[in-house]
């Protein structure tokens, strides 16, 4: 078996899926949609059938039969091989040991704030909040749901664990916002100075930028 890297989720749901029973692309992604793990891992058509080729091709699935229904075309059933049950195990034992890190796009946003206002900064989080607030309804009442049809803790875990991080980002967000507006943000005067001092060129001189930064940057006397 050729080695692989374990970058693309969608690999181990479909071995995930494959270990519980043989089948062809087509049913992989209905039961996907159907058990909503497409809100966990990225799924299409085509990265699919990309999946499918590629853990054919390293030993990890091989293809069990065909079907064909009326003018359909034949489809091909896979099934997980032994060393693609071994490989599915090892990954989700990484995944669940090991912290990894990620790169969210709101973690970038935050990283390169200063090129916006802090006046707009606060009118976006304010947006922002409105709308996770409205994601850690919408997520708690799946959870509700699935509660109430019986359906064991086990398998509404993804969800679990999204609405707690949904929550810590709302809080985050929501003590930003206020910290910026009510001006206790810690540098937001330097923050409105830059942009003060920027609106006069439509963007930050080098040496304005050096001046405003001066008292912030000599060594402590």
């Amino acid at each position: 078996m050729a080695s692989r890297s374990r970058t693309n989720p969608l690999a181990l749901a479909v071995l995930a899926l494959l270990w519980e029973r043989p089948m062809h692309p087509y049913e992989m992604s209905m039961t996907l949609r159907e058990r909503r793990k497409d809100e966990s891992v990225r799924l299409n058509f085509g990265s699919l059938y990309s999946v499918v080729d590629s853990l054919v091709k390293h030993g990890l699935i091989e293809a069990a039969s065909t079907e064909r229904e009326g003018n359909r075309p034949t489809r091909t059933v896979y099934r997980i091989t032994d060393a693609g049950a071994t490989e599915a195990i090892d990954w989700l034992t990484d995944l669940v040991r090991t912290p990894a890190k990620e790169f969210p796009q709101f973690e970038a946003a935050l990283s390169f704030l200063p090129l916006l206002g802090p006046d707009d900064v606060v009118r976006l989080l304010r947006l922002r909040q409105t709308s996770l607030e409205r994601q850690v309804a919408g997520l708690e009442s799946g959870l509700v749901d699935a509660r109430a049809m019986g359906l064991p803790a086990i398998f509404s875990l993804e969800s679990e664990y999204e609405v707690t991080i949904v929550r810590a980002e709302l809080g985050f967000v929501t003590a930003l916002a206020t910290s910026i507006a009510d001006g206790s943000f810690e540098g937001v005067d330097l923050w409105r100075d830059l942009h003060r001092r920027a609106s006069t060129h439509g963007r930050l001189d080098p040496d304005e930028l050096a001046e405003a930064l001066a008292p912030y940057l000599s060594p402590p006397q």
